[in-house]
């Protein structure tokens, strides 16, 4: 579910784990998705604009499990099937753009027709994390997928969550040019609509590609994945004025980060499966 490095290309995405606790998520109940038939409702505060996270606060990337934030971290993201964080700005992952391995069998027998098909008929995949590519080619299948999606935002604001990162945003990548950064586009600005009328801000998950689009996306802040390792995080602080979570997965590219933009942006480095604490394998520092 959530992103991490894999491939020469930088794709960075889920570990199993947790894509197996959103399938669980996804597919409970009485066989219906989970916002299929949410009605849409306006949370929209007089004040305008939801707030995003604060700026350079201490951060924590919690999607492979949620437990007590450590001290000094003041905004926290964690899955959709979890709580928010108390006390903490709390962002909610939200994989937007493809389906979580255990849930293709559900998509393909309510909405066959929302899953991009390649040759013979076959789910075209992201072969790193066995995801199987949404399809966001035309205005019908986005405004589909968009009721869909949206019921899951609006499930994290009804948690209490007050923000959403939207991951696979660049998903057109492994498309085989089946799908356009216009599609995406346009699909990520029907997204943060839903997200902004839930009163939640919305969050870029990496794709700096697309930043000279933020504002037809209508993202509010970003998350990314080793803008330190790989040079990205000023492009992101230019376009989002500094309002950018960085998730780094090794030691040279936290040193990274936090040399240049330790004293600007919110960074964190953690495990490459975001474990929570307690696991064997966890890791989390900061600058």
């Amino acid at each position: 579910m959530s992103s991490r490095v894999v491939s020469a290309d930088r794709n960075r995405r889920v570990p199993a784990l947790v894509a197996a606790l959103l399938a669980v998520a996804v597919l409970a109940g009485c066989g219906a998705e989970p916002g299929d038939s949410t009605p849409e409702r306006d949370r929209t505060s007089t004040a305008g604009r939801p707030a995003p996270p604060p700026v350079h606060a201490g951060f924590d990337y919690q999607i492979g499990g949620a437990y007590p934030p450590p001290d000094g971290v003041r905004v926290v993201s964690r899955d959709r099937a979890h709580k928010p964080a108390a006390g903490r700005y709390s962002i909610c992952y939200v994989n937007g753009f493809q389906a979580q391995p255990d849930a293709l069998d559900w998509w393909q027998r309510h909405h066959p027709e929302l899953v991009l098909h390649g040759a013979g008929g076959k789910p075209v995949m992201d072969t790193d994390w066995n995801e199987a590519l949404l399809d966001t080619s035309t205005a019908a299948r986005r405004k589909a997928l968009a009721r869909i999606v949206g019921g899951w935002i609006e499930g994290c604001a009804d948690k209490g969550f007050q923000a959403v990162e939207l991951d696979n945003l660049d998903s057109y990548e492994r498309s085989g040019k089946r799908l356009t950064r216009a599609d995406n586009v346009k699909f990520a600005a029907l997204l943060t609509r839903r997200a902004h009328r839930s009163g939640m801000a919305a969050g870029q998950k990496n794709a700096q590609e697309l930043l000279e689009q933020r504002a037809a996306m209508g993202f509010d802040f970003a998350v990314t994945e080793e803008c330190g390792q790989y040079q990205e995080c000023g492009s992101y602080a230019k376009a989002y004025d500094d309002r950018v979570l960085d998730v780094e997965y090794t030691a040279k590219g936290l040193a990274a980060a936090c040399r240049t933009w330790g004293e600007r942006l919110s960074i964190v480095r953690r495990d490459l499966d975001v474990r929570p604490e307690g696991e064997d394998g966890h890791l989390y520092e900061r600058c």
